[in-house]
């Protein structure tokens, strides 16, 4: 930990503030990032920023506020916020096996993250199938902190393993999936073909008392080239022949579903997100007290209080694994820059890798993006050489700001 920073056993109050005392004050310097993937949560990205940047600019007054856009870490990103509790469930990953996961908790407010038990980063490449996987974990976790008293529940669906139409957690909250026997159908979207019978009869009571938020995204439809096994089914690990499969059940799903329900939800934007579970939640929202969709980015912004930090703010920093071509749909480092430009205030959105679609979404709102990485390598190098290369990304531009003269003030 750079000099002059306050660590907190790992854990950040509301906005985490970390000053160093000097003579003349420098800027007020928001550091705002996403995780990168596979490599750092957000808190340790944010982490590695302000630890470069001081070491750059020591007079700064740098606060952390970690952000995420309803996929993996979004539970880390608004725990360090404060004021949450974080409570543990009993969950299965997406193929099936038992593991520990995690919800949080403040009275009757949660944040549920899909991630946590369906997410694809749970399963290892050569473990990976697309046509089994299962999303029920989720809804074990999910109906863990129903059972709790919770009531007011965010539900972050990104990262997700799964192509099953949201079937698994349905079936955990009480929903039957039934074959022409009249037997529970097999798991995951490769099981759905043999689907004969939607049976919402058990479903929990408790969800009449439930306002659930989908935190996603995500803008495709369920079904067709644009749908959710043709846009996401290839990174989960499905073939080409995979991929028409798990589309064809995902339509004969449904089909049935909505006879079931009466609602027609398969075409709605985002209905797609995590393998179709956002389509399988739209299609019961009549049971639910509430049922909304929202950027993810939105709400993790407003649960960490990003939006008076921002205010105080003469410079926000932020950063992704990559900025790329997918950033300019809604990812974490697009929000920050647009919510900055709206403020007034200067960002500068630090990469692991940056493209040149990205680099030019973020230049639209006036933010410049930044690769973190110093020479020519590899992925699977530059995610293993963790927060250094982050640390001197920000250095050197905390150096150069320092040498321009600029945010100086006496």
């Amino acid at each position: 930990m750079a000099s002059g920073l306050t660590p907190d056993g790992g854990r950040m109050s509301d906005v985490e503030r970390m000053t160093v005392p000097v003579h003349a004050r420098g800027m007020t310097v928001l550091i705002a990032p996403d995780s990168f993937k596979g490599s750092l949560s957000s808190v340790d990205v944010a982490r590695a920023l302000a630890d470069g940047w001081l070491r750059g600019r020591p007079g700064d007054d740098v606060r952390l506020a970690p952000l995420a856009d309803g996929g993996e870490g979004t539970i880390d990103a608004i725990a360090a916020s404060g004021g949450w509790q974080t409570l543990p469930a009993h969950a299965r990953d997406a193929r099936g096996h038992p593991i520990g996961a995690r919800f949080l908790r403040d009275a009757e407010r949660g944040v549920v993250e899909l991630a946590e038990a369906s997410g694809l980063s749970r399963i290892p490449g050569d473990a990976r199938d697309p046509l089994t996987a299962s999303t029920f974990g989720t809804g074990l976790v999910l109906a863990a902190a129903i059972g709790l008293g919770v009531r007011h529940i965010v539900l972050g669906v990104g990262g997700s393993a799964t192509t099953d139409g949201g079937s698994g957690l349905l079936l955990a909250l009480g929903a039957r999936f039934l074959d022409a026997a009249g037997d529970e159908i097999d798991p995951g979207g490769g099981g759905l073909a043999d689907l004969a019978r939607v049976d919402l009869s058990d479903l929990s009571a408790e969800l009449a008392e439930v306002d659930l938020v989908i935190a996603s995204d995500v803008t495709n439809p369920l079904l067709g080239d644009e749908g959710a096994a043709a846009t996401y089914g290839p990174q989960k690990g499905a073939s080409a022949a995979d991929v028409a499969w798990l589309d064809a059940n995902l339509s004969h799903y449904a089909d049935l579903i909505e006879a079931a329900t009466g609602a027609s939800a398969r075409d709605l934007p985002g209905a797609g997100a995590a393998g179709g579970t956002t389509f399988g939640l739209l299609a019961i929202a009549d049971r639910f007290r509430s049922l909304t969709v929202r950027p993810g980015i939105e709400l993790v912004m407003e649960l960490t209080g990003f939006e008076p930090a921002l205010s105080e703010a003469d410079l926000v920093l932020t950063g992704e694994g990559r900025i790329d071509r997918q950033t300019a749909f809604g990812k974490t480092a697009l929000g920050v820059a647009r919510r900055a430009r709206e403020a007034g205030v200067a960002c500068l959105a630090f990469g692991g890798g940056v493209e040149p679609e990205g680099s030019a979404a973020l230049l639209a709102l006036g933010a410049i993006a930044l690769p973190v990485v110093e020479a020519p390598i590899s992925v699977e190098a530059a995610m293993a050489a963790g927060k250094v290369p982050i640390e001197h990304a920000a250095e050197r531009v905390a150096r150069l700001l320092s040498l321009a003269g600029w945010g100086e003030v006496g």
